[in-house]
């Protein structure tokens, strides 16, 4: 069963698959969503608190009073101006203490991370709660990448990881080898939109989405379903790939079902550390 599982909520359908997920092993949860981000509809009538990004100081006194021990922060959050943050105290002491670490994604997950620990909580990673949504090696349904996909595919690897080393983002957009868009603090769905009115002629490109080298596998992981796919489509890409072992692939028998309705593939690749 596992202790009680805080699940601080973002964007997204994430949370919801969390709890139902909890409640399917008869584990206790209790979610923390964060007002501004957190879909109503996701959250339903599971138990929970709802807080401003600011609002730490409250979030941990909720947490602990709700009895949790374990915590998963999962679903995008965009991040927010100072004055859109309205900081308490507490969040304004740490943002003092963690300084520069807060301009990049990776140095702020980390930070706050730290933060939830020394709080006395133990953070986990959603593939813990969801290890089946783990990418695994392979081939998502009918269609494969032929050699130009291939070799967009490598040429992603390659740009992501640069990207990445630079706390960029986790995604990129090749076609013919020609890099169309790299994902930065838009994410994914705007960056497919973006790359829509630049493909070339010729055979489409490729999604490639991957970790950050180094990245904490507890936050922030790579993720995709059957939205991605019909956005991929819809930007004229013939093609995902993903890195196994380190993206979530949510609904894997409807990610692939998709891809095939809409003629794209969708892989798996291992990728070395």
């Amino acid at each position: 069963m596992g202790p009680k599982l805080g699940i601080v909520a973002g964007g997204g359908e994430l949370p919801g698959l969390v709890a139902a997920a909890c409640r399917a092993d008869g584990r206790p949860f209790h979610i923390l969503a964060l007002s501004g981000h957190a879909d109503p509809a996701v959250i339903g009538d599971a138990p929970q608190d709802w807080i401003r990004l600011g609002e730490a100081g409250t979030g941990f006194d909720l947490l602990r009073r709700a009895g949790v021990v374990d915590v998963v922060m999962i679903g995008p959050v965009r991040r927010p101006t100072l004055s859109e943050l309205a900081p308490d105290l507490r969040t304004a002491r740490f943002f003092a203490r963690v300084g520069l670490k807060a301009l990049g994604d990776d140095g702020l997950l980390r930070a706050v991370v730290a933060e939830m620990e020394q709080e006395g909580f133990r953070v986990v990673g959603v593939d813990e709660v969801l290890a089946g949504s783990l990418a695994v090696g392979g081939i998502y349904g009918r269609h494969q990448p032929d050699d130009q996909g291939e070799a967009d595919i490598q040429r992603g690897v390659e740009v992501v990881r640069g990207l990445g080393a630079l706390d960029v983002g986790q995604a990129v957009v090749v076609q013919q080898g020609l890099v169309l868009g790299v994902e930065a603090i838009e994410g994914t769905d705007s960056l497919l939109a973006r790359c829509a009115g630049l493909a070339r002629q010729g055979p489409g490109g490729v999604l490639v989405k991957i970790r950050k080298p180094g990245q904490d596998r507890r936050v922030d992981l790579p993720t995709i379903g059957t939205t991605t796919v019909a956005a991929a489509a819809a930007a004229g890409l013939r093609g995902i790939a993903v890195e196994a072992g380190g993206t979530l692939v949510l609904g894997r028998d409807k990610v692939a079902a998709e891809a095939d309705r809409l003629g794209l593939f969708v892989t798996a690749v291992v990728i070395p550390q």
